[in-house]
């Protein structure tokens, strides 16, 4: 029997989908998680919903699907070890220092790859089976066909989103909210990027829309045929929605799956009757309805993207437009629920419908920088008739406000959580993370990566123009075009065999994973040896064809146990990923093992990936933000690209690097074509070590923009012990004087920790 999967963003929500009868909900814990502007559970409130679902022959499964940094990874190690205590159903993880910890100390935790791991072909679904892996959420750009192939070939369970919001870009490769300040999609910190309003070139003129904001999956109609292919889990994404919401939708849901066998257009017509209520976005069916991954690429963009649809969900209620204090007991219950940002009473205009208590809203700051779901508790009627309701602190005039759902729509559902918290008082430990040690780089061992500059492109004609920068090393990104160039010996390339690098793209889906596979076999045959992997699905072929393995910025290794796992796989060299930062690329990298690394300084990183052609009416190269800050697109035969107009840009630190025993720098001119002034702009910045004018340092300096040791600790103080327990202290403890205990080695062919599972 398939499961039905739910969001619990808080604790209404849980008895909303429990009450509707989902199988299995997913949340998460204040931290390491990818919705941390949810409300999430504390301690006290997780440990006894394990207790109460178990009761009820109900899983439960824990989030912690961020990408990690080298400082946090003790924190997460007592993590791990608290949620070991405790024994949650399975843990969705993203990061592969995660998958590493759980080896060597956890082995009795399952895991569940995320969506955010980028996984989308039998490959990579291998690949982690191998690696212990019970289940995969495979990528949302998958097409029915695609996903049947998958299971065919393949034992791990799969789950695969089925209704709620889409991101823009591939599964987990999204850095546009990242470049914009360091909030990045990959550690919970999403700006929403792709729902914001856009000013275009092109046409005559210039206009406004929201591009790049998709419409809402919904394949209710698909889900016999997603039962029938051996789908284990339908999942609904909405942990950032109302309990009313996924109240709803787990109803319509739970609907289909037990009544399609009796008559399957009458169970469908029901289930979305049951959906009329959800005032989220236009509903689409992304990839599902497409024969071949061409159809696909060329009209998925016309499912998916609507210019003239609004970022927000909901139905607009108009804008705040006058704000003032609110009664006192409002502030007060305001604080007693954790509301950092308190309450004040608005005044709205603009729509159609006032708002009641009980109804559900959404407000949106009207410059994109954030959004808030609220219930209405109070309506205040002043002396000219107008209706003041409570709304988040923090939001003023202008900023819009949705209808998400009404009073009527509501249900009281039975409480899951037990009404007494106390004997629930686990808390992480100050454990010490044994020190993990990367293996240091043996004679020999790199020959195919040596030291010096890497220049990479995206074409055989840039190839050509690239040849002034005197790469040791020229990496060509593999793609329709430089693949069919290459095989096809439509050229003769400036450099040996030895100095080629080919990069391949970090989405790997099903339908085209074959004709990849076939590439590769076809350039390792032609003498070409050394391959850039952005996707597990490659590294599994290329370690099958005996090549030398560089790990892609794509296969994120932000801490040495991620580093560590790759290792595992036979991976000795390391393109560090564009968000990192100075401070954390140090502490991952140790001087004996920095010859393993190549920095990238000077790119145009892609901040949405996407797998589809734009739209024919998306007439333009250009747009810009409310901050006029310009950016491109590229639409092509493999999808399309958003990349910044400014590119990023360190080439002035290298010699500074180079002293810290850094001695690869890569040359990024990936999705751009190479220019004759931008060579020698790029040349006198290394030579001189001079800044270039109007760049972006991306993350390199501040790094990712995180909460800080302190709100961490009281996020948790907060969180558990609203119930009166004791402060946490394993959060941001120092640790003492005395060397903590060693792991080993990081690879396990050399001496590597004990305990790994293959």
């Amino acid at each position: 029997m398939a499961e039905l999967l739910a969001p619990a963003g808080n604790v209404e929500s849980l008895d909303a989908a429990i009450g509707e009868g989902a199988d299995a909900v997913y949340l998460g814990l204040k931290t390491f998680n990818a919705r941390l502007r949810s409300s999430n559970f504390s301690f006290r409130e997780f440990e006894g919903a394990v207790s109460s679902l178990h009761k009820k022959g109900k899983k439960i499964y824990v989030t912690v699907n961020t990408v990690c940094e080298e400082r946090e990874t003790e924190r997460l190690y007592r993590f791990l070890a608290y949620l070991n205590r405790v024994g949650p159903d399975g843990l969705i993880v993203q990061d592969f220092g995660v998958i590493r910890m759980c080896q060597e100390f956890f082995p009795n935790l399952a895991l569940h790859a995320s969506t955010q791991m980028n996984v989308e072909s039998a490959s990579a679904v291998n690949l982690l089976g191998k690696e212990g892996f019970k289940r995969v959420v495979l990528a949302r750009e998958l097409g029915l066909e695609e996903i049947k192939d998958i299971k065919s070939k393949t034992g791990v369970e799969l789950e695969v989103f089925v209704h709620g919001a889409l991101c823009v870009s591939e599964s987990g490769l999204c850095l546009f909210s990242s470049f914009l300040g360091g909030k990045s999609a990959n550690r919970g910190m999403c700006a929403q990027a792709c729902r914001r309003l856009y000013t275009t070139e092109g046409g005559g003129g210039n206009f406004q829309g929201y591009y790049f904001s998709p419409c809402d999956l919904q394949l209710i109609d698909k889900i016999p045929d997603l039962v029938q292919a051996g789908v284990e889990s339908f999942k609904i994404e909405g942990r950032m929605k109302s309990a009313e919401y996924v109240g709803s939708v787990v109803a319509a849901y739970r609907y289909v799956l037990d009544h399609w066998q009796e008559n399957k257009k009458e169970a469908v017509a029901a289930a979305k009757r049951m959906l009329a209520t959800d005032f989220a976005r236009a509903k689409t069916s992304y990839w599902y309805n497409f024969k071949s991954v061409q159809d696909g690429v060329e009209g998925a963009g016309e499912q998916i993207l609507n210019p003239n649809q609004a970022g927000g969900t909901g139905i607009y209620l108009g804008k705040i437009a006058s704000q003032k204090y609110a009664p006192k007991e409002l502030i007060d219950a305001a604080k007693e629920a954790g509301k950092e940002g308190g309450v004040q009473l608005a005044l709205i205009k603009g729509g159609s419908y006032d708002p009641d208590p009980g109804d559900s809203i959404r407000i949106h700051k009207k410059n994109d920088t954030g959004r808030e779901s609220h219930k209405v508790r109070y309506v205040e009627t002043d002396k000219q008739g107008r209706r003041w309701i409570d709304v988040p602190g923090g939001f003023g005039v202008d900023d819009e406000v949705y209808l998400l759902q009404t009073k009527s729509m509501s249900k009281r559902y039975p409480r899951v959580l037990p009404n007494d918290l106390g004997p629930f008082n686990h808390q992480p430990r100050d454990e010490l993370l044994p020190v993990m040690d990367l293996t240091p780089v043996q004679k020999n061992e790199l020959d195919y990566f040596p030291e010096g500059t890497y220049v990479q492109v995206s074409s055989v004609a840039d190839v050509f123009s690239a040849q002034a920068l005197n790469p040791v090393r020229m990496i060509l990104e593999l793609n329709s075009e430089s693949a069919y160039d290459l095989i096809n010996k439509k050229t003769v390339l400036p450099f040996s065999k030895k100095q080629m690098i080919f990069s391949l793209d970090p989405f790997c889906p099903q339908g085209i994973e074959e004709k990849q596979i076939e590439q590769i076999s076809a350039l390792v045959d032609m003498g070409y040896k050394t391959f850039v992997a952005n996707n597990l699905a490659q590294v599994s072929a290329l370690r099958q064809k005996g090549a030398n393995i560089i790990a892609g910025p794509y296969l994120y290794a932000f801490n040495r146990w991620a580093v560590s796992w790759l290792e595992n796989l036979d991976i000795g060299a390391f393109v560090s990923p564009y968000e990192n930062s100075k401070k954390n690329l140090e502490g991952i990298y140790e001087p004996k093992v920095r010859g393993r690394v190549l920095i990238p300084v000077y790119a145009y990183p892609a901040l949405f990936r996407m797998r589809f052609k734009l739209p024919k009416n998306y007439d333009f190269t250009y747009f810009s933000d409310k901050e006029e800050v310009a950016f491109k697109v590229n639409s092509t035969a493999d999808g399309s690209f958003v990349m910044p107009e400014a590119p990023f840009s360190i080439v002035d630190k290298t010699a500074v690097l180079q002293g810290e025993g850094f001695k690869r720098f890569l040359l990024d001119f990936s999705k751009t074509k190479v220019g004759r002034q931008e060579v020698k702009a790029v040349q006198l910045s290394l030579a001189k070590q001079k800044p270039l004018e109007g760049v972006s340092r991306f993350n390199w300096k501040e790094g990712f923009y995180s909460i800080s040791p302190e709100d961490y600790k009281a996020r948790y103080d907060k969180g558990s012990a609203a119930d009166s327990a004791p402060a946490a202290k394993s959060f941001g403890a120092k640790r003492p004087p005395k060397e903590a205990p060693r792991s080993g080695k990081g690879r396990a062919s050399k001496g590597g920790p004990k305990g790994r599972r293959r």
